[in-house]
C-alpha cells in the first residue's frame, strides 16, 4: 500500500457534497484516481472538475449504495480504468429525525438500507478486489454516535453502531485469513459542517441543525488520507468525540441524560417549526452540493468545559474504583 500511495486509485460514496467531496478533494490534492460515485450525476461531474483542477484524475460512476449491482459496477469501472483499488472511503449517509413512535416505517428502513446495507454492499466489492490484489483499505466512516447514542436519530445511531461492529467483525475475518495487507478502518467523527442536516428527514415539528460543537469537513478528509497511508482501527475526529465516549464509559447513565438534554436543546430549534419531511431519503435533493452545510462551527470550548467538569466529578471514584479492584479480586 505505502508504494501506491503516491498515486492511489481511491473509490468514495456519497461524494457529491459533504465528507465526500472534502475527501475527494484531499485525494485529488495529492495525485490520486478518485472514483466518484454518489446519486447526483451533476454534482459529481462539478466535483471531478476540481478534482482535476487539483492535479487529480477523477472518474464519476452514479450509483444508489441500496442497489448491490450498481455498487459491484464501481469497483468494476474503477478496475478497468486504473488497473487497481487501492482505497474504498464507504461514506454514503443519510439520516432522519423523529421521536422512534412517531417515525414511519419506510423512511426508517430507508436509513437502515442506505447506511447499513450501502456499506456492506461496498466491503463486498472493494474486499473481492482486495483480496484478488493481496491489498487494499477499507474506510468505513461511522459517527461518534456509533458509541454515543442520541435521541430523535434513532435509525442514524442504529445503522452507525452496526457499522463499528461490522468492521470489527471485517477485521476478525482478515486476521483469520493472514491477509495482513488489507485494513478496515471506522472513523467516528462528531458534528461536522455538512449538508446532512438540510437533506434529513423530519418527523419531529421541529427544524434539525448541526449540534455544536461543529467541525469542518476537511478536518474529516485530512484524517481519512491518512488512513489509507497509515491504517488505524478506529479514529474519532473532532474533540467532543473522544471526551464524550469517556464520559460514557464512566458514567453511562449520566452521558445518556446529558446527551440527551443537549440534543433536545441544541439539535432542534423550539422556535422555528417544520413540516413532515423525507428529505433526501428516497429521491436526491437539488439542494445541498457543497462540502460544508453553512453551519458556523461554535460553542466548543463551552461544550467541552462541560464535559470535562463531568470527568472531573468522576475522577475521584474511578481512581478508587482502580485502587480497590484488584484487592476485592485478592
Amino acid at each position: 500500500m505505502r508504494e501506491r500511495y503516491r498515486n492511489p486509485v481511491v473509490v468514495i460514496t456519497g461524494a457529491s457534497s459533504g465528507i465526500g467531496r472534502a475527501t475527494a478533494l484531499a485525494f485529488a490534492e495529492r495525485g490520486a484516481a478518485v472514483v466518484l460515485s454518489a446519486r447526483r450525476e451533476q454534482p459529481l461531474r462539478d466535483v471531478a472538475a476540481a478534482c482535476e483542477q487539483a492535479g487529480g484524475k477523477a472518474l464519476v460512476v452514479p450509483a444508489d449504495v441500496t442497489n448491490e449491482a450498481a455498487v459491484v459496477e464501481i469497483a468494476r469501472r474503477a478496475a478497468d480504468a486504473f488497473g487497481r483499488l487501492d482505497v474504498w472511503v464507504n461514506n454514503a449517509a443519510v439520516t432522519l429525525f423523529g421521536l422512534f413512535e412517531q417515525t414511519p416505517s419506510e423512511p426508517y428502513r430507508r436509513v437502515i438500507e442506505t447506511n447499513l446495507f450501502g456499506y456492506i454492499h461496498g466491503a463486498r466489492a472493494a474486499l473481492a478486489q482486495f483480496r484478488r490484489q493481496g491489498s487494499g483499505v477499507l474506510i468505513n466512516v461511522a459517527s461518534m454516535v456509533s458509541k454515543i447514542p442520541e435521541p430523535y436519530i434513532s435509525a442514524y445511531v442504529a445503522s452507525k453502531h452496526a457499522i463499528r461492529g461490522f468492521s470489527q467483525s471485517l477485521r476478525q475475518e482478515l486476521a483469520v485469513l493472514h491477509a495482513r495487507d488489507i485494513h478496515v478502518c471506522t472513523v467516528m467523527p462528531a458534528t461536522i459542517d455538512t449538508p446532512l442536516f438540510q437533506h434529513a428527514g423530519n418527523y419531529t415539528g421541529r427544524a434539525p441543525r448541526a449540534m455544536p460543537p461543529v467541525y469542518p469537513p476537511e478536518r474529516v478528509a485530512r484524517t481519512i488520507v491518512r488512513l489509507a497511508r497509515t491504517p488505524r482501527r478506529e479514529i474519532y475526529v473532532g474533540s467532543s468525540a473522544p471526551q464524550l465516549a469517556l464520559l460514557s464509559f464512566l458514567a453511562p447513565g449520566l452521558a445518556e441524560r446529558l446527551l440527551a438534554r443537549s440534543v433536545d436543546r441544541l439539535h432542534l430549534h423550539h422556535g422555528r417549526t417544520a413540516y413532515a419531511t423525507n428529505g433526501n431519503l428516497f429521491t436526491p435533493m437539488v439542494e445541498g452540493t457543497a462540502a460544508t452545510g453553512g453551519w458556523k462551527p461554535r460553542r466548543e470550548r463551552r461544550f467541552l468545559r462541560a464535559a470535562a467538569v463531568g470527568l472531573a466529578a468522576l475522577a475521584p471514584a474511578l481512581l478508587g474504583f482502580l485502587w480497590l479492584r484488584p484487592r476485592l479480586s485478592a
